[in-house]
Order: C-alpha cells, then sequence, then structure tokens
C-alpha cells in the first residue's frame, strides 16, 4: 500500500520509498522531514473539494503536507 492511499488516522511503518520517482530536492526535503524506511507515520488530513493535495502527515511529533505524488512513492505496511 502507498501511503496517498492509507485511510486517514491510520498509523504504518514505511517499508519503502522510490527515491527514483522524486527529484533530487524533493527527496532531500523528504528526507530533512524525517521520512525514511522504518518510520511511523499517519495521514492526517487530505485537501478539500476534488482534490488529494495535500496531504498532512504526522511523522513522529511532527505534521507535515506533501503533495499526494510524493506520497505515492512511500510504501508503508500497517503497523
Amino acid at each position: 500500500m502507498h501511503l496517498d492511499t492509507l485511510p486517514l488516522n491510520q498509523i504504518a511503518r514505511i517499508s519503502r520509498i522510490h527515491w527514483s520517482r522524486l527529484s533530487e530536492a524533493e527527496g532531500h526535503r523528504l528526507r530533512c522531514l524525517g521520512f525514511d524506511e522504518g518510520v511511523e507515520v499517519q495521514p492526517l488530513h487530505r485537501g478539500w473539494l476534488l482534490f488529494k493535495d495535500p496531504l498532512a502527515v504526522r511523522v513522529g511529533r511532527m505534521t507535515v503536507a506533501i503533495r499526494a505524488t510524493h506520497a505515492a512513492a512511500i510504501e508503508v505496511d500497517a503497523a
């Protein structure tokens, strides 16, 4: 399952990040925000109306907003 399809408020652990799907700058930003294999994440809120952007995700004690295309590059396993 990918992070962009994980149900809201469900905690999961990152199993793989497809770094090749992201630009170098996007990958660097995700690493700086704490996204890495083995980290627990929890999607909290999706964009409104027909859009799924941005996706608010809890990473540790921090809540960050990422694009749905970036979340689609992150594979998770339900915790």
